[in-house]
């Protein structure tokens, strides 16, 4: 008999998904270990959401059995729990998986037709299932449209506002699959959660009923009147218990919940959903980082995201250095100890933004408020109304979804309501939806508000006490993700903006430079360093430096309005370099040519441009745009030339 890991390898025979329904029953099972397997032997070497693709390893099987990708369309949200759907569409080989030039992390119409959706951002998908439904109904196409979408996204509002158009049309043919697994990064919280809780107890409770009805019947007479009395409240008990009435009142069929890890018991649903008219939710139930034992066993976040791991036992290969989120945690809680009125609020990423720390001290003072950006925005302007000072932390790209909020709830009314925003600037490795290189040009239009950019860990605490005692507009914190730099010190403080290095003065010499070379005639250059890229500025004006030039580094530390201060450390310049990792146009550096406009001082700004940039490491794309030392540098030659 071929043992286990002696068994074919059946995953090589998934070049389409049409090739998974030649399949026997037996070899499904083998096929979800083998996925599995490859799953975890690669996410452990890359990095990546391991966690919830774990979870639909059969969920996946199943829907690529019954429906017919790319004619059926297929739409995650989000995007981080496709890794199987890549692996059953042509792309078993994970080895590249966010890697420079290989696999996306999420879906990407760039590597195959079966992909449609390459957003990550939670909560949109029945928005484009809803727009591509429409469409093929007009046209005469009779195929699905399918959503698989996460309980922790359906927290989202985008979710319920589209479930509203979908539920309208009876006739359109939407399946809406339901992933529940308890879970987002963390545990669902709200409404939505506990109502799929209800649905959830639906099988217990006609368990319950029939375990009830074989006991009583068992004693005799008196049993029989107890269970007649029983059957005759069961419909009222179970329209007063199972809920799912909310689902099929809005005008969808329900079906479930099935157990998610049971491809058989799924594909036997999928086929009876195929076979309705009409919107259709199946209910599955799964579990986060299924499987794989290090991942069920992570109360935390399942998993969700891992760097490079050991795949016995789950332990980081190198565990992460004392990075920017951890200060903020640590200093949140040392604020929040002196200040009762301090509050904070997250949107389903507790852990991940740091507050959980805070939460454990002060459970009543940390908001989950689920996968809601918007709304956490416009509940903390009512906070900040009633007497709080909310500390919304949020990934800085996240922002993006609740602008409106930002500037009409809170800075209209002159809120005291602080945003800190965690991998703000390139990102890299999560790919283009993630780098939260827009915030900084895209804040600079809202009245009133103030913007930090610390460079390092003192400045961190610093600013974000600086910010909390701002009470009457809104205030935001910025910084990268990863580890934190050494301390960066600074040699004096020009009103709000350190001076970091200072060769301006003839034969004088800063940190980071000699002076040696220097002469009284040579270029003075001022280099304006926005945050995390401090320790690439002083580095290429040290190189500068070397090479005759005569440089000052600043770092003006709040960045939104750009200090006055600036205008006379410009006094004098040659040229004056703005580095910034925000996108370029309307960024920073804009503003700080603007304030300088009338010296007649010439002004480099350098930044990201507009565009969406691929996956990479961090220090690939800062190199690939000029971010880098050498980069800074050569910009700076190249202007003095």
């Amino acid at each position: 008999m071929v043992g286990r890991d002696e068994q074919p390898d059946l995953l090589a025979r998934v070049h389409e998904p049409a090739a998974l329904r030649s399949f026997t029953p037996a070899e499904l099972v083998d096929v979800a270990a083998q996925v599995r397997a490859r799953l975890i032997e690669s996410v452990s070497r890359t990095g990546g959401h391991l966690g919830p693709n774990l979870g639909v390893v059969e969920l996946t099987l199943a829907l690529h059995r019954v429906f017919d990708s790319p004619r059926d369309t297929l739409v995650f949200d989000t995007g981080h729990q496709a890794y199987v759907h890549k692996m059953l569409t042509g792309r078993a080989d994970l080895s590249t998986l966010r890697q420079e030039g290989g696999l996306s992390g999420y879906p990407s119409r760039s590597e195959s037709v079966h992909d449609v959706v390459e957003n990550s951002h939670a909560s949109t998908s029945l928005s484009w299932v809803d727009g591509i439904s429409r469409e093929k109904q007009r046209s005469g196409d009779m195929s699905w449209t399918i959503a698989v979408i996460g309980d922790g996204a359906l927290t989202g509002g985008m979710a319920w506002e589209a479930l509203n158009n979908i539920a309208s049309d009876p006739y359109r043919r939407v399946l809406v699959v339901v992933n529940d697994n308890g879970r987002s990064y963390a545990p669902t919280i709200g409404g939505v959660a506990h109502h799929l809780d209800f649905l959830r107890s639906s099988k217990n409770y006609e368990r319950a009923l029939s375990w009830t009805k074989d006991r009583l019947l068992r004693l005799g007479d008196p049993g029989r009147a107890a269970y007649d009395a029983l059957h005759g409240l069961k419909a009222g008990l179970k329209d007063a218990l199972i809920p799912q009435a909310m689902f099929e009142d809005l005008g969808l069929k329900y079906l479930g919940p099935v157990n998610g890890h049971d491809v058989i018991a799924l594909e036997d649903l999928f086929q009876r959903a195929s076979g309705l008219d009409g919107p259709v939710l199946v209910h599955v139930m799964t579990q986060k980082g299924f499987g794989y034992t290090p991942a069920e066993e992570d109360i935390a976040d399942r998993f969700h995201a891992v760097g490079r791991i050991h795949p016995e036992t789950g332990l980081p290969v190198a565990p992460a250095k004392f990075g920017w989120t951890s200060v903020f945690a640590d200093e949140m809680c040392l604020i929040a100890r002196q200040r009762p009125d301090i509050v904070a609020l997250t949107a389903a990423m507790l852990l991940p933004v740091g507050l959980g720390p805070m939460a454990e001290e002060f459970p009543e003072r940390v908001i989950d408020v689920g996968i809601a950006e918007q709304h956490a925005a416009a509940a903390a302007a009512g906070m900040a109304f009633a007497g709080a000072h909310p500390v919304f932390a949020v990934y800085a790209t996240f922002l993006n979804r609740a602008f409106d909020q930002v500037l009409m709830d809170v800075a209209l009314h002159r809120a005291g309501v602080t945003f800190v925003l965690d991998r703000a600037g390139i990102t890299g490795d999560d790919g283009a939806s993630h780098n939260g290189m827009w915030d900084v040009s895209m804040l600079q239009v809202v009245p009133g508000l103030r913007m930090a950019a610390p460079r390092d860990e003192t400045t961190l605490r610093e600013e974000l006490r600086e910010a909390v005692e701002v009470a009457d507009a809104p205030t935001v914190l910025r910084y990268r993700k990863g580890s934190l730099p050494a301390p960066i010190e600074a040699l004096r403080r020009h009103g709000v903006v350190d001076v970091l290095m200072d060769e301006w003065a003839e034969h004088a010499a800063g940190p980071g430079g000699t002076g040696e070379g220097a002469s009284a005639d040579s270029s003075l250059v001022l280099l304006i360093a926005m945050g995390s890229l401090v320790p690439q500025a002083l580095e290429a004006a040290a190189a500068l430096s070397a090479q005759g030039h005569r440089v000052r580094v600043v770092d003006p530390r709040w960045i939104i309005p750009v200090p006055e201060d600036l205008r006379e450390l410009a006094v004098g310049a040659d040229l004056v370099v703005t580095v910034e990792d925000g996108i370029v146009e309307g960024g920073f550096g804009w503003s700080v040519r603007d304030l300088l406009g009338t010296s007649r001082i010439p002004v480099v700004t350098l930044g990201v441009p507009r565009r969406f940039l691929d996956h990479a490491t961090r220090e690939s794309i800062l190199t690939g745009l000029g971010l880098d030392a050498v980069g800074i540098a050569a910009a700076v030659r190249a202007h003095l030339a």
